[in-house]
C-alpha cells in the first residue's frame, strides 16, 4: 500500500470500507446460493474476502466462518510462493485453486479460488473464496473423520497453487484430474464453480470500486483502515493489566489407542501483556502426533484461533462497535508455537482433523485471559462432533457431513448459548428437512439433553441430541472431541457435560462410540445418537435468583432435585418457589 501518495479523510475512508465489505458480502451470498453442497448452502462452510496485492485482508463477509475467512490471506502467500518455486508468473484471467495445509490453508478439504485483480496493466489485489468441501479424494469417503491418515498424503488430493484457469481459458486436464480422484465429483466440482463464479463477481465490483474513486484514493483508504483496527486493538490490550497469564487444556485424542502419545494431549497457552502488544505463546503443548491427523498448521488454524478469540474478547462490537475486519487487527499480536508440536507440526504430517483440537486452542486462550478480564469471557465451551456419511447409490457416492453443534459457557450477565456452533468455526445449525430431503437419512431426534445446563450464577449452555438413522447400508466416520474433558467452569460455575456417541443398531444392540472413529460400516435400521457437550457455569450457583432455577425447572433444564443440590432452591410440589425455605438453605450453605 502506497501510504504517503494521498492523505484521505475518515469519511472516504469509511465509505470505501462499506463498499469493500459489501463485496466480500456479495461474494458469500451469491456463493451460498450457487452452492450445490449442503455444507456450504446450509451450514456456511465458507469465507470470502478482498485482499491487497501483497495478500493483506481489507474486507471480509461478516457471515463466514473465522477459519475460512481468517486464512485467506495466507492462501494468496502459499499461491504466490507456489508459483514462485515453479517460475509461473500472476497473469489477468488467472485463477488459481490452493488447499495446502502447509501453505496457508487450514487443511486439505478447506478449497480456497483466488482471483488476482489488475488495474491499467499492475496488480492491485485478490478477491478470494474459501470453502469446506464434502470429499476430497482421501482414503476413505467424507472429508471429516479422515482420523487414521498417517500422512499428508492420505488425506487427499493436494493442489498447491494451480491455474485452473489460466489467462481466462480453462485447465479442462485439471478440472478432469479432479472429477476423476473426488467422490461425489458432481456435488464438488459443482461448489467449486460457484466459488470461481463468486470470486470473480468479487474482482470486477472491486476494479469498478478503483476505477470510481481512483487506486491511489482506495489504496489509501485501505491502509488507513488497517491503521485504524491496528489502533482499536492496541487500545484493547493496554487496558489489560501487563502480566502473563496461563492456562492449561487438553484434547481428547484417541481415547481408545493403546499409544499414550496419541490421548489426552495436553495444550498449554502463556499470554503476556506488555503496554500495546500481547503474545500468546503455545510452548509446553504436546509434540505433534506423527501418524494422526490431529495436528494444527500453524497458518491457517493456530493462528486464526490466536486472533479471532483475542477479537471476540477485547473488541466486542456491543462496546466497541463494527471495527473494521482486516490485517491490522493481527499487527499486535505475536504468536511463539515450536515447530514439531500440535500447533506447528512439520510437513507430512496430517491435519485434516485439525478443527475440534483448533476450538480448545481458543478456549485455552480465554481460559488464559479470564485472569485478566473476567467479566469479558466465557466458561469454557462445548467442542463439536462431526460425522461424515456415506454411501453408494449404483455407482455413484453420496456423501453428507454433520456438524453437530455445542454450546456457549455462561458469561457475566448472561447464561450460555444453547445449541450452537463455537465461534471458532461459526456454521449454521443444518435443517432436518434439508437432511432428509438429500440423502437416505432420517432424523428421530433434535432437542436440548436433559440435566444438561452446567449450574453457576450463568448458567451453561446446552448442548442438543441428535438421533440420525441410516434408511441404506452405507458407513460413517467421526471427527470430535469433549468426551473426556468437560468444559471448565468460571468463579465457582460447575463444569460442563461431556460429548457422548452411541451406535444403536438395526437389532437394538448398542455400542459407545470414541471422539474419533475411522470409517465404519453401518446397515440400514442403524442409528447414530450425538449428545453434544454441555458449556460450563459462571459464578457461583446460590447467587442465582431462585425464580430463574424455578424457571428452569419449569422449562425442563434441570430437575426440582438438582435445583436442591446446585442451587439451594427448594420448590413445592407443583414446581413454585418456596422462598422462604430458599432462603433458609442458601443462608445455611452460605
Amino acid at each position: 500500500m502506497n501510504r504517503a501518495a494521498v492523505t484521505i479523510d475518515p469519511i472516504t475512508a469509511n465509505v470505501i470500507y462499506g463498499a469493500l465489505e459489501t463485496i466480500a458480502v456479495e461474494m458469500g451470498f451469491k456463493l451460498m446460493r450457487m452452492s450445490h453442497s449442503s455444507l456450504i448452502r446450509e451450514s456456511e462452510d465458507f469465507g470470502a474476502a478482498v485482499l491487497d496485492a501483497a495478500g493483506n485482508q481489507i474486507a471480509e463477509t461478516p457471515q463466514s466462518t473465522p477459519l475460512q475467512s481468517g486464512p485467506l490471506p495466507g492462501y494468496v502467500r502459499g499461491i504466490r510462493a507456489a508459483l514462485e518455486r515453479r517460475g509461473e508468473v500472476i497473469e489477468p484471467g488467472d485463477v488459481y485453486i490452493h488447499n495446502d495445509a502447509y501453505g496457508g490453508a487450514s487443511h486439505v478439504p478447506d478449497v480456497a479460488f483466488c482471483v488476482p485483480v489488475f488495474h491499467e496493466g499492475t496488480l492491485v489485489g485478490f478477491t478470494g473464496t474459501a470453502a469446506h468441501h464434502v470429499d476430497i479424494g482421501a482414503h476413505t469417503p467424507g472429508s471429516a473423520g479422515i482420523v487414521d491418515a498417517v500422512d499428508a498424503y492420505a488425506e487427499g488430493i493436494q493442489l498447491k497453487g494451480l491455474k485452473i484457469y489460466d489467462k481466462g481459458v480453462r485447465n479442462t486436464t485439471l478440472w478432469a484430474v479432479l472429477a476423476d480422484n473426488i467422490r461425489a465429483s458432481h456435488l464438488v466440482l459443482g461448489d467449486m464453480e460457484a466459488q470461481i463464479a463468486a470470486a470473480r463477481i468479487g474482482a470486477e465490483a472491486f476494479l469498478a470500486l478503483i476505477e470510481r474513486h481512483g487506486l491511489e484514493t482506495v489504496q489509501a483508504a485501505c491502509a488507513a483502515l488497517m491503521d485504524y483496527s491496528e489502533r482499536m486493538m492496541r487500545q484493547a490490550i493496554e487496558a489489560l493489566p501487563d502480566g502473563r497469564y496461563q492456562a492449561q487444556g487438553a484434547i481428547d485424542g484417541f481415547l481408545d489407542d493403546d499409544d499414550p502419545a496419541r490421548r489426552e494431549l495436553p495444550i498449554a497457552v502463556t499470554v503476556t501483556v506488555a503496554g500495546s502488544d500481547i503474545t500468546v505463546d503455545f510452548t509446553g503443548t504436546s509434540r505433534q502426533v506423527d501418524d494422526r491427523p490431529i495436528n494444527m498448521p500453524l497458518h491457517g488454524t493456530v493462528d486464526c484461533a490466536v486472533w479471532m478469540t483475542l477479537r471476540s474478547i477485547l473488541l466486542d462490537s456491543a462496546v466497541h462497535g463494527r471495527v473494521p475486519l482486516n490485517a491490522g487487527l493481527t499487527r499486535p499480536i505475536h504468536i511463539v508455537a515450536p515447530r514439531g508440536t500440535l500447533v506447528n507440526p512439520i510437513f507430512p504430517a496430517p491435519t485434516i482433523s485439525r478443527a475440534c483440537p483448533g476450538i480448545q486452542c481458543a478456549d485455552t486462550i480465554m481460559k488464559a485471559l479470564a485472569q485478566a478480564v473476567p467479566s469479558q469471557i466465557s466458561a469454557g465451551v462445548g467442542n463439536l462432533n462431526v460425522v461424515a456419511y456415506s454411501g453408494l447409490r449404483g455407482e455413484s457416492h453420496w456423501v453428507h457431513m454433520e456438524i453437530y453443534e455445542g454450546a456457549y459457557g455462561g458469561r457475566a450477565g448472561k447464561d450460555g448459548m444453547d445449541a450452537v456452533d463455537i465461534l471458532f468455526t461459526n456454521t449454521r445449525n443444518n435443517p432436518i428437512e434439508d437432511v432428509e430431503s438429500h440423502f437416505p437419512l432420517r432424523i428421530h431426534r433434535y432437542e436440548l439433553r436433559d440435566e444438561g445446563c452446567a449450574a453457576g450464577r450463568w448458567r451453561g449452555g446446552i448442548g442438543p441430541i441428535r438421533e440420525t438413522e441410516l434408511l441404506d447400508d452405507a458407513g460413517f466416520s467421526i471427527e470430535g472431541e469433549g468426551q473426556r474433558f468437560p468444559p471448565w467452569g468460571h468463579d465457582g460455575g460447575a463444569e460442563g457435560r461431556p460429548n457422548s456417541i452411541t451406535l444403536v443398531r438395526a437389532d437394538g444392540s448398542e455400542q459407545a462410540l470414541p471422539s474419533k472413529l475411522a470409517h465404519m460400516k453401518a446397515a440400514a435400521g442403524d442409528r447414530v445418537i450425538v449428545t453434544s457437550c454441555c458449556g460450563g457455569g459462571y459464578g457461583d450457583p446460590l447467587l442465582r435468583p431462585a425464580q430463574q432455577v424455578a424457571a428452569d425447572v419449569v422449562d425442563g433444564h434441570i430437575s426440582a432435585e438438582a435445583a436442591l443440590r446446585d442451587y439451594g432452591v427448594v420448590l413445592t410440589d407443583t414446581l413454585a418457589l418456596d422462598a422462604a425455605a430458599t432462603a433458609r438453605e442458601r443462608t445455611a450453605r452460605a
